[in-house]
């Protein structure tokens, strides 16, 4: 590194920490803006709240990382323009790309961080703020309501077609982690039923990897009539080879933003069985967190041709550029995301669509630079 490498370091670094800070503390304010009366509602306390906004805020470190790399580079790289030190070094033989090679391993590094956090930050943050939501919901309702009742989710459906089983009930209490008023259907390969567990309740036991029912009764059928052969009542019953996790079945058709990476790679796996619809937009949005690793570099590919090639005016022209840029990945995104589910993409190319849209637009800046 040379003195100007250390000096345009320094300059970008000090507004890249203040355009992060900044943006870190408006998603402090939009969490508790937003949250705030939920969990007050639920009888937080204070060491509730800020344990809350704790595991919230990396959820957002993903999303913030590639606006404050481009703010922040137009903001310096536009500053350097104006006082001509570009020109200079442009003016003495020094390519585009030398000029802006700290800038690019930043970058690198950047991309690597995205990954990271990706795929174990954000995870974590998304599964663990919801948890933290539900067990405050939990402790509320455990004063006025049966134990059965805390964190019930009613009519909890499942049709597991990789090994035809529907799966029906009731509701399932998040807080005894046991369903009630089960039902279970197995099939044939040309969906009919040949049996059904009935049961008052059942609980997945993670130790033995299988479901144990309380008081009910398996039914035979006849797949061809569909008459019961013969009911087999029981009081305690467990199968081990019903190895589905209850988890998944609660997560079935949340929002894919309020899904973590991992959950929404359980989804994706779960609808590609029977090449269900439904799954498209849980596919894009897995693969666009993948598609993200790459976002830093394009950010510094916009954003160098946008400050070098720019006149020489107030650097935060750059900012309103930068609100610009996203707006217009924004459409690419939700264009690529309406394409998908109407299946005229594929999930992975339309969730790439945007990166090389921008992409597009970095090359096509940087031939005019030259």
């Amino acid at each position: 590194m040379n003195t100007y490498d250390r000096h345009l370091l320094r300059e970008w670094l000090q507004i890249l920490g203040l355009v992060l800070a900044a943006m870190i503390g408006l998603l402090f304010v939009q969490v508790l803006y937003d949250d705030f009366r939920m969990l007050n509602d639920f009888g937080a306390k204070g060491a509730d709240f800020w344990l809350y906004l704790f595991v919230t805020l990396p959820g957002f470190l993903a999303i913030v990382l590639p606006v404050a790399l481009l703010i922040s580079l137009l903001y310096t790289l536009g500053k350097l323009h104006r006082a001509n030190e570009l020109i200079a070094l442009r003016a003495a033989g020094v390519g585009i790309m030398r000029i802006t090679a700290p800038i690019w391993a930043i970058g690198v590094l950047a991309c690597g961080l995205t990954w990271y956090l990706n795929a174990s930050v954000v995870p974590w943050s998304v599964e663990a703020s919801r948890s933290l939501r539900e067990s405050l919901a939990f402790r509320q309702q455990s004063e006025t309501m049966p134990e059965d009742r805390i964190g019930a989710v009613p009519s909890v459906a499942f049709d597991n077609r990789a090994v035809q089983r529907m799966w029906f009930m009731n509701r399932y209490s998040q807080f005894t982690q046991k369903g009630y008023g089960v039902m279970v259907s197995e099939l044939d390969d040309d969906r009919r039923e040949e049996r059904r567990i009935v049961a008052e309740e059942a609980f997945y036991d993670r130790e033995k990897a299988g479901w144990l029912f309380v008081d009910g009764q398996e039914l035979v059928f006849n797949p061809a009539t569909g008459e019961m052969i013969e009911p087999r009542p029981f009081f305690r019953r467990f199968v081990p080879h019903y190895s589905e996790d209850p988890r998944l079945m609660l997560i079935i058709d949340r929002r894919p933003a309020d899904l973590s990476f991992f959950e929404l790679g359980r989804l994706v796996n779960y609808y590609a069985v029977d090449s269900n619809p439904k799954g498209l937009a849980y596919a894009v949005r897995y693969f666009s967190l993948l598609a993200d690793t790459l976002g830093p570099l394009i950010v510094i590919a916009l954003a160098v041709p946008f400050a070098v090639s720019g006149v020489r005016v107030n650097p935060a022209v750059g900012v309103s550029k930068s609100i610009g840029l996203f707006f217009l990945y924004y459409v690419l995104m939700n264009v690529a995301t309406s394409l998908a589910t109407k299946q005229v993409l594929d999930p992975a190319v339309a969730a790439w669509l945007p990166n090389a849209g921008m992409a597009l637009i970095a090359l096509w800046l940087f031939a005019r630079l030259r």
